[in-house]
């Protein structure tokens, strides 16, 4: 590939590049492009691209009261990605059984 003589083409290429995924040997090598150049335009590029800041959105929240539970003493996550909350003095071996067909 001959080198682009105006910005505008170079930028193109920074922009190749950079939607490329390869490094930037890679890529010169596969362009037949000087290394040192590609470096050169891919830095220029970065610089006078606009910094694109993450737009912050700050949503209302409220507050409520939460209504008391017992105390879940066991909680059991499936494989499914279901949990199971079993109060204090819940019967082990009933769970036992729970979980396994569940599991089934």
């Amino acid at each position: 590939m001959s080198k682009p003589g105006e910005t505008q083409e170079w930028f193109q290429v920074a922009e190749a590049f950079e939607a490329s995924g390869l490094t930037q040997k890679e890529f010169s090598a596969q362009r037949g492009l000087r290394l040192s150049t590609l470096q050169s335009w891919v830095y220029r590029r970065r610089r006078q691209r606009p910094q694109k800041t993450p737009a912050v959105r700050l949503l209302p929240v409220e507050v409520s009261a939460v209504a008391q539970e017992a105390p879940v003493q066991l909680e059991v996550e499936l494989a499914s990605g279901a949990r199971l909350r079993f109060p204090s003095g819940a019967d082990v071996e009933y769970v036992v059984r729970l979980v396994t067909a569940l599991g089934r």
